[in-house]
């Protein structure tokens, strides 16, 4: 998968009309879309073409639940563009989309949605529009997430990995924890394959991590205290607390163009959004999530914010090891 240009332009008609509708004539689906239906699962395919020769693999994992459904309509309404259009102005070059979404296993019908790899704007529309929202969740404080970590360790194929050793991204929208394994009784329900134990989150995650940078973006501050601690134990700076939901989009550009090196620094970033006509509190605001993130990537750059008590916590050693 993932011929084809990409079309701002097009993307932004595309788009143009829905601001108004509610988000029901958005997002149609009334149960998980067959193609999307992970039973049977092979692999999903992010490959180098003609048209995208140094092809990089962006898979997003939207929590639909009931907390969460303002995420994945705010990028089919408005953000999606944004998205590609700052990778664009930044020079990251070949970016193939592919489109998960996320239940509660315990509780959801559709706690697993598996979309493709895409590279133009109505595939990459259609794939987050046939994401069913079912707004469920179980009310234990858990989310199936690892789920998501287990598809991009075991059913996804990326030419960036295969062919140039670089590592594609996954990032992961949520405000709950995750449960603390995969399991083989509903891995064996969604997708069909038996495994012979369940997994700890550990192992996926870590498994995950070997083809891509993982991320856990939290939607703001007043979600962050129930889940970020573990999280962080989980992935360190990788967890990403944002100010608004609505900077899930602009955050997630940002990061792949700092690690891309596509930018040198969050100066350089703040010069390509407010190349935009983005506002300068939104700038601010997506600076602001990415502080840690960018401390990591350059210990010696200066910090724009202080680190919250969460992020300032000791590291795990295990999670020193994965990712320094």
């Amino acid at each position: 998968m993932g011929y084809g240009n990409y079309s701002h332009a097009a993307h932004t008609a595309l788009i143009a009309d829905r601001a108004a509708k509610p988000g029901s004539e958005v997002f149609t689906q009334t149960a998980t879309h067959p193609l999307m239906n992970p039973h049977g699962l092979k692999v999903r395919e992010s490959r180098d073409n003609a048209d995208h020769p140094n092809s990089l693999g962006i898979a997003f994992a939207l929590d639909v639940t009931g907390s969460m459904g303002d995420i994945p309509q705010t990028l089919a309404r408005r953000e999606l563009p944004t998205f590609m259009k700052l990778l664009t102005d930044c020079g990251v070059a070949d970016p193939q989309l592919m489109f998960m979404a996320i239940g509660d296993a315990n509780s959801d019908q559709a706690s697993l949605q598996v979309g493709q790899f895409e590279s133009t704007a109505p595939l990459m529309d259609q794939w987050l529009t046939w994401s069913y929202l079912e707004g469920g969740g179980g009310g234990s404080g858990e989310e199936s997430y690892e789920l998501a970590f287990y598809v991009m360790a075991q059913h996804t194929d990326m030419d960036c990995w295969v062919k140039r050793k670089k590592r594609g991204y996954l990032f992961v929208t949520g405000d709950e924890l995750p449960y603390p394994a995969v399991s083989r009784r509903q891995v064996e329900g969604l997708i069909g394959e038996k495994l012979d134990e369940d997994i700890p989150i550990e192992e996926v995650i870590a498994a995950a991590a070997e083809t891509c940078h993982l991320f856990f973006l939290i939607p703001d501050a007043q979600r962050r205290r129930r889940c970020e601690p573990r999280w962080r134990e989980l992935l360190g700076d990788h967890v990403i607390c944002m100010d608004s939901p609505d900077d899930a989009c602009a955050v997630a550009a940002g990061i792949v163009a700092l690690t891309e090196k596509a930018v040198p620094d969050l100066d350089g970033l703040a010069r390509v959004m407010s190349a935009t006509g983005m506002e300068k509190q939104r700038v601010n605001g997506v600076l602001h999530a990415l502080d840690g993130y960018a401390a990591l990537l350059d210990p010696h750059a200066p910090r724009r914010a202080p680190p919250s008590a969460a992020g300032s916590a000791p590291r795990s050693s295990w999670w020193k090891r994965l990712f320094g």
